[in-house]
């Protein structure tokens, strides 16, 4: 069974299984850039009721958040965990955006893709899944996000090393996916659906998974 092949079967399994996720949960392309900086270490219940607090000051626009000063924006996002540096990565977007783009989102989308990741690789905090996930989500680029299920998942089944760099698992799911926004969304979701379900970090559930058939696979 070819690569592409059983990553689309995959891909049917868990759609079975668990439904379309609807990811990126997001009012808007700006709060899901928000979210994206907000997530990182922390559970995603933690993140909501940080943008929540956002919400209810009215600082969830890129201009309300720059008249923002620092120290309000941190408590804001507190329960997002680790909140003084996460309130000063979001002023290093800030800073981009206005001085890149005007702190106009459309013109930032409609930037080469693989350009407009180098430059978001070059704020201070944004690394390479903060940045995949900016353009998948909130620009609908094909760009895969690679994250800790996603290793999880595919080295326990041996597609793919433990120690495979972020670049190498990307490359492996870009060259066997076809370029799709949606897919490419939607495959991520499912991804940290069954590994918050079933491929757990410790007393994984194996034997109940979905994707149980990989074990007996016969691959090239």
């Amino acid at each position: 069974m070819k690569e592409a092949k059983i990553l689309l079967e995959i891909y049917r399994r868990l759609r079975r299984e668990f439904g379309h996720r609807g990811w990126w949960p997001g009012r808007t392309r700006f709060e899901v850039i928000v979210g994206a900086i907000l997530t990182q270490n922390t559970s995603w219940k933690n993140v909501e009721r940080a943008i929540r607090s956002l919400r209810q000051a009215g600082a969830l626009t890129p201009h309300a958040m720059r008249r923002l000063p620092l120290t309000k924006l941190a408590r804001l996002i507190r329960s997002s965990g680790y909140f003084r540096m996460k309130a000063a990565r979001l002023k290093h977007f800030l800073r981009f955006l206005f001085g890149r783009y005007a702190g106009n989102l459309n013109k930032m989308f409609s930037r080469d893709q693989a350009a407009l990741r180098e430059e978001l690789l070059g704020i201070h905090g944004i690394g390479p899944e903060t940045a995949d996930s900016i353009l998948l989500y909130a620009g609908a680029k094909p760009s895969f996000v690679v994250d800790a299920y996603t290793r999880r998942i595919f080295s326990r089944h041996h597609f793919l090393s433990e120690k495979a760099s972020y670049g190498e698992v990307q490359d492996y799911f870009v060259k066997n996916l076809t370029a799709d926004p949606d897919l490419y969304n939607d495959y991520h979701a499912q991804l940290v659906k069954i590994g918050n379900t079933f491929c757990r970090k410790r007393e994984p559930l194996c034997n109940r998974c979905p994707l149980e058939f990989l074990f007996h696979l016969k691959r090239p």
